[in-house]
């Protein structure tokens, strides 16, 4: 698809953006080389960079819910990564973009929103910013957002996908939410960590059970990085709820750090969209704000 991309860029690192779903698409130390961090979105493996989920975080059961006594249909993560923003503002240094509701996406989702999702680049940071408008006068707004920004790993050639650990700012305890056919099914278990609590070193075994989901976790800092070379990426997302960790399966050379305004459903519902966990509530008019943060290591 033949649509236009937007790039940022200081004397450090140039970062790039597509219109279609206001995806990252590129994240580039220029200062090492032209280092590449952003997975390349191989559709052999997994065809998308750092999606923007939206209106809903997961999947639904059957992919199906209910409002106001009507039933509708939403794909996994929502529509918002397959339509095309508008430029709304663009410096040397940020880009907002903005997707609208339209007669499209009222037929699986009949409500009206204003979506912006600005990015913004500070020396070997890059700052996202989340704006979420319900323009209606007189309706509530459901949704939920998350990122899903998948980092190349190994980020060097002589390095292994097992040279590279989650590092925390603190000793943590986690325990994953697991999922059944992308759905929560209401059983946990603990994650074993290393370090005395400080490091969760990555395996493809870690993933086999599909994605790491927590809830309730006490960190808003997530680094990766290699044992052998130290470099990698930290991730700030303080005040999410929700945290997913993914890769695609043994030997897909990336993986995501997932902060979410949200979580995939339950395998035994509910089907009414207000009712289920994790969805947000605007008043009309209201405007919801949420962040986070790459650093490049």
């Amino acid at each position: 698809m033949n649509q236009p991309t937007y790039i940022l860029e200081n004397d450090r690192c140039r970062v790039t953006v597509n219109q279609h779903g206001a995806e990252l698409s590129s994240l580039v130390r220029t200062d090492l080389n032209g280092l590449e961090y952003l997975w390349q979105a191989d559709a052999r493996v997994w065809g998308r960079h750092a999606p923007v989920l939206f209106p809903i975080v997961g999947r639904l059961p059957n992919d199906r819910y209910q409002h106001a006594g009507q039933t509708y249909q939403l794909p996994q993560h929502g529509f918002a990564r397959d339509r095309a923003f508008a430029l709304q503002q663009q410096t040397a240094d940020s880009l907002t973009l903005r997707l609208r509701d339209d007669a499209a996406s009222r037929g699986h989702y009949p409500f009206a929103f204003e979506l912006d999702i600005e990015y913004r680049l500070a020396g070997t940071g890059l700052h996202v910013g989340w704006r979420v408008h319900n323009p209606a006068p007189d309706a509530e707004l459901l949704f939920s957002i998350g990122a899903h920004p998948g980092f190349r790993c190994p980020l060097l050639p002589d390095e292994r996908f097992e040279d590279y650990v989650f590092r925390f700012d603190h000793p943590v305890q986690l325990e994953r939410y697991l999922l059944a056919g992308g759905l929560l099914t209401g059983a946990t278990e603990p994650v074993p960590t290393a370090e005395q609590g400080r490091e969760l070193p990555l395996s493809y075994e870690l993933f086999s059970q599909d994605a790491l989901v927590f809830k309730h976790y006490d960190f808003s800092h997530l680094t990766l990085a290699s044992r052998r070379s130290g470099r990698g990426v930290r991730v700030e997302f303080d005040g999410f709820p929700y945290l997913g960790l993914w890769t695609k399966g043994p030997g897909a050379p990336f993986v995501c750090i997932e902060p979410w305004q949200g979580i995939a459903g339950s395998v035994s519902g509910p089907a009414e969209l207000r009712d289920k966990e994790g969805i947000l509530t605007l008043a009309p008019g209201a405007t919801f704000t949420s962040s986070y943060h790459i650093e490049l290591l």
